[in-house]
């Protein structure tokens, strides 16, 4: 049973990643609201669905609690320039991870990420799971 739903949020980790890789790479393809906000959004829910799969016998309420410490944290040690970090930081990989530069708005499009992806995992990957059950 834990193999079926780790699957089910690794799949939803890699569609997150997906997204909001597409959302970078495309997105003056998108609409001007989705282009600025969504792929702050998509890293916070891959940061939530990463912890549920990771910890899948924690509850939905950790991982929802667990997601906001980790994404504000890696927001507020944006204000931590040190030259070893901002190295890390100018790498690709270092980028995607920890980011620039402290923004507030950020803390809104991961809330809105976490928020979203609490309820997809409560309303549809919870659900899917229950009827692998029966």
């Amino acid at each position: 049973m834990l193999i079926r739903e780790r699957r089910i949020y690794v799949i939803a980790v890699v569609i997150t990643m997906a997204a909001g890789l597409a959302s970078r790479r495309y997105g003056d393809m998108l609409p001007v609201f989705l282009h600025d906000h969504a792929g702050d959004a998509l890293w916070a829910g891959m940061i939530y669905f990463g912890f549920r799969m990771v910890w899948i016998r924690r509850s939905k309420a950790w991982a929802f609690l667990l997601s906001f410490v980790f994404s504000w944290g890696i927001e507020f040690s944006q204000m931590i320039q040190m030259p070893w970090l901002n190295e890390v930081r100018s790498t690709m990989l270092g980028a995607l991870i920890l980011g620039h530069g402290f923004l507030v708005i950020d803390l809104v499009r991961y809330t809105a990420g976490i928020l979203c992806t609490f309820v997809i995992d409560h309303y549809f990957l919870s659900n899917r799971r229950s009827s692998y059950e029966h």
